[in-house]
This record gives C-alpha cells, sequence and structure tokens, in this order.
C-alpha cells in the first residue's frame, strides 16, 4: 500500500475443483472458479487484476461493506435522541458506509487454515460519523458440499447500528463475459422495498405479484429489465431490496438461486438477514479493467447482496439494525454452487 503496509492473498479450495480467493484489503472476495456442467474451471466475480484497482476501487468490487450496507437517507439518524450526521458519498445520503468505510480498511487476518480465513477490522468511535468503538469479524469457509460461508460478529462499547454484506459482483458465465441478462433467478420473496428517485426508501413494502420485481419463479433477468417502470427506471435496472420469508429472526434460510444455462453453473444463496438486494450492475460503463483482457460493461456482473433493509435507522418498522454493549451481531450467508 501507499503507506507501506503489506497486503496479503488466502485461497481455499476443495477437492471438487472449487477456488476461491480471499485479500484482506476490504475483506474482499478477489476470485471463485467454479467448474461448468462439463468440468471446465471459470472465474465467475468481477475484480482487478491488481491491489491499485482495490485502492482506487468506487464500486465495492468484491468487498465487505458496512459499517451499514446499502444506504442511509441524508446522511443522518437519530438514536437514542442523538442525532449522527454521516458523511454523504451518494448524492445527499450516505452508501455502504460512507467514502472511506469497510471496503477502504486493511482487515487484519486474525486465523487461518487451508479451509478457512478470519478478518479483524476495530473502527474506532466516530469512524465515517457512527458512534461507538465497532469490533467486526467476517469469517469465510468452504466445504466440500462446495459452500462457501461468510460468517459475521461484531461488538460495541456504545449504542451503534450495524449491518454488514458481502459486495461481489457474480457472472456464472464467467467474469469478462459481456452481460448477466441471460441468467435466470428466482428469490423467495412475496415482497420487496420500493423507494423514491434517489434510492431511499419510501417506508413501504410492496407485493411483487404483477410487477417486473416477481422473481418468485426462476426467470430471466433481461425479460422485464427495461419495461416501463417506475422503480425500474429510477435505477436504471435492478437495485431493490426483497423481503424475504422468514419465520424468525436468525434463521438460516434460502434466498435466491441464480442460473447461467450455458454452463450449468449455479449458486444458492442461503442467509439469516431478512432481505436480498439484487443489483444488476446498472452503473457499470467499461470504465473498469477486469482481470481478463477487457473492461466490465454495463451490467456484465450483478451483485446479490444479504442485508437488513435500505436505511432501516430511520424506518421504526423495519427489523432493527441497532447493536447495544453486551449484544453481538451475528449473521450468516451461504453461498452454494453447483453445475447441471
Amino acid at each position: 500500500m501507499p503507506d507501506g503496509r503489506e497486503v496479503s492473498r488466502w485461497m481455499m479450495s476443495n477437492a471438487n475443483g472449487l477456488e476461491v480467493t480471499l485479500t484482506n484489503y476490504a475483506a474482499a472476495i478477489t476470485s471463485i472458479k467454479v467448474p461448468d456442467r462439463s468440468g471446465q474451471p471459470a472465474d465467475v466475480v468481477l475484480g482487478f487484476p491488481t491491489l491499485d484497482g482495490y485502492l482506487h476501487d468506487k464500486v465495492f468490487m468484491g468487498a465487505i461493506v458496512g459499517r451499514y450496507a446499502n444506504r442511509i437517507a441524508n446522511a443522518r439518524f437519530t438514536l437514542d435522541g442523538t442525532e449522527y450526521q454521516l458523511p454523504a458519498n451518494n448524492r445527499q445520503h450516505t452508501l455502504h458506509g460512507g467514502p472511506n468505510g469497510y471496503f477502504k480498511k486493511l482487515w487484519k487476518p486474525i486465523a487461518a487454515n487451508d479451509r478457512y480465513v478470519v478478518f479483524q477490522y476495530v473502527s474506532p468511535d466516530g469512524d465515517e460519523g457512527f458512534p461507538g468503538n465497532l469490533t467486526s469479524e467476517v469469517r469465510y469457509s468452504l466445504n466440500e458440499a462446495n459452500e462457501l460461508r461468510l460468517d459475521y460478529r461484531a461488538i460495541t462499547d456504545k449504542a451503534t447500528v450495524v449491518c454488514l454484506t458481502g459486495h461481489a459482483y457474480f457472472n456464472l458465465a464467467g467474469e469478462g463475459n459481456p452481460s448477466i441478462l441471460d441468467h435466470e433467478l428466482m428469490i423467495d420473496s412475496d415482497l420487496y422495498v420500493p423507494t423514491d428517485s434517489a434510492s431511499i426508501p419510501t417506508g413501504e413494502i410492496r407485493p411483487v405479484k404483477g410487477t417486473p420485481f416477481d422473481f418468485t419463479e426462476a426467470r430471466r433477468i433481461g425479460l422485464d429489465i427495461d419495461v416501463d417502470d417506475e422503480q425500474l427506471k429510477s435505477a436504471n435496472g435492478y437495485d431493490r431490496c426483497w423481503v424475504l420469508r422468514k419465520k424468525q429472526i436468525g434463521q438460516l434460510i434460502r434466498a435466491a438461486l441464480l442460473r447461467e444455462p450455458q454452463s450449468g453453473r449455479t449458486v444458492e444463496i442461503w442467509t439469516t438477514e431478512p432481505g436480498i438486494q439484487f443489483y444488476s450492475g446498472n452503473f457499470l460503463d467499461g470504465s473498469i479493467a477486469g482481470k481478463g483482457a477487457g473492461n466490465y460493461p454495463f451490467r456484465s456482473g450483478l451483485c446479490l447482496e444479504t442485508q437488513h433493509f435500505p436505511d432501516s435507522p430511520n424506518h421504526a418498522h423495519f427489523p432493527t439494525t441497532v447493536l447495544r454493549p453486551g449484544q453481538e451481531y451475528r449473521s450468516t450467508t451461504i453461498y452454494r454452487f453447483s453445475a447441471g
């Protein structure tokens, strides 16, 4: 890094040919190599070819984002009667923890072997405007069932808000392929969180039935992405949070299934979170140099971010993201890969 600190990479693999590469800068996923139905591997996540790309990243490529994933309206929230002002980095709002959030931090590796690695970051009180000294950890592990598991935990010494997620961009045809529109997606959800033109929740929870947001059955992403719908037009595609069918807080359930029909590659996403944000790569514009020979064009990768709802600190009827001293934030997400 420019200040002389060293950044490292870790690789995990299993007997089925699945290979995952991580870095402690941004605690990011830099590569996931997955065999197709004929056994040919391809890297299915977008990323940068060198550390310099991650240092200058503006799209959260593969990173763990926080302290608060997604948006906080007007870059402020009130907790226990105190208003906290945050830096704005998305119009007048705060996105993914602010301009120097977790995706700009060098995490400390605190445990590792050939099947798991644990990264830790200690965020000081006032970091990007958030209260409390917050210690966050993410444990990546890989097993023989082709499951890449992310276990998050965090503790604080002062009441604060926390929402962590991974921001990997997937293209199951292989990174460098020009589009994700032929991928087939299913989301285990009957409801989604509509937003205003700045992608800030209105507070409403809306049924997906009869709308382009109905992925209750698997269908091609490109089918309705450009229809005349105000929620799609304001985001230039999909970029909304779906409300998952949870029976109890902390229950591990399937959230989504993504399949690329030509390769046969599939990823199931399981989570303990109440929502999942589907983002169809609408702000990739061809300016980012990828790991292969070319740049990443419009909609060449997609994100499925397991998380709480956007702007929850400003919506009392949304599931709470408040963490207090003596409590422990815990969250799990599993990516289960297959091909057929």
